[in-house]
């Protein structure tokens, strides 16, 4: 009886660490600026300038598995954001992908690359200026490329992942919000997200584009009193929404929150 019970025990502890570990994918890179060099190798840490973990230096994409014990055949890929220059990778990565798993939602963070720093990437921001935006809009391009192969990724792999794959969303913050709107502009029937959700995304390093004529439904938000100033272009996209429904997003399906 004892030994039964010893046993069960261990399949229990068996598959409860089956749901707290991530599997972590490499996605391929296609997109390379010769001009763009990692001197250091990615870092994790804590943040003392955002008082968050971070991750900064990504040279190589990688895409981490968050699985549901009750998953509802829904996804959705988290791009955190931090000016690309590094990633709040839990506040707006892996406590998001938690939070989307206790609703039945698998969830996968993105690592996308970002702007090689030195050792302090946070602290790097906050001193770089006007540079800022001439960095992050560099690698920009890079960041996107990565986040289409993770849809694809995804989509490719939704028998295996348990999901639909009409049902893939792509949401993003900040720097993340800028990568999943550059996503949906830029992507193709295969890497197209499902939804989206921009969550007081920085717009000011995107390119002015068309609107899409296949744009998926989105969500966005933005605090008006927003500190770095993003609720005016969150406003913008849900102008667009008014002015080009029939380009954008069916009437219904756009949500704009400010707070």
């Amino acid at each position: 009886m004892r030994l039964a019970n010893l046993f069960l025990l261990l399949l229990l502890v068996c598959f409860q660490i089956s749901l707290w570990s991530q599997e972590t994918i490499e996605l391929p890179i296609d997109v390379v600026k010769e001009e763009i060099n990692w001197e250091r190798s990615e870092r994790e840490y804590y943040s003392e300038q955002w008082k968050n973990p971070v991750v900064s230096n990504v040279s190589k994409p990688t895409l981490t598995v968050f699985k549901s014990s009750n998953p509802n055949g829904s996804a959705v890929i988290i791009c955190p954001g931090g000016g690309l220059y590094a990633l709040s990778i839990d506040s707006e990565g892996r406590d998001v992908a938690k939070s989307l798993n206790e609703k039945g939602v698998t969830a996968f963070v993105l690592k996308y690359r970002l702007v090689p720093t030195g050792l302090d990437a946070t602290e790097e921001i906050m001193n770089d200026g006007p540079e800022v935006l001439i960095k992050a809009g560099a690698v920009l391009p890079l960041a996107i490329s990565d986040g289409l192969h993770a849809i694809a990724h995804v989509r490719s792999n939704a028998e295996r992942y348990q999901i639909d794959p009409n049902r893939i969303g792509l949401i993003g913050f900040s720097a993340g919000g800028a990568v999943t709107m550059g996503v949906t502009y830029d992507c193709d029937e295969n890497d197209r997200p499902d939804f989206i959700g921009p969550i007081y995304a920085w717009m000011n390093v995107v390119p002015e584009h068309p609107v899409p004529g296949n744009a998926p439904p989105m969500f966005a938000m933005c605090a008006t009193d927003d500190p770095l100033q993003l609720a005016p272009a969150s406003v913008k996209l849900y102008t667009i929404s008014i002015l080009q429904p029939a380009l954008f997003f069916q009437l219904g399906q756009f949500f704009l929150i400010t707070v």
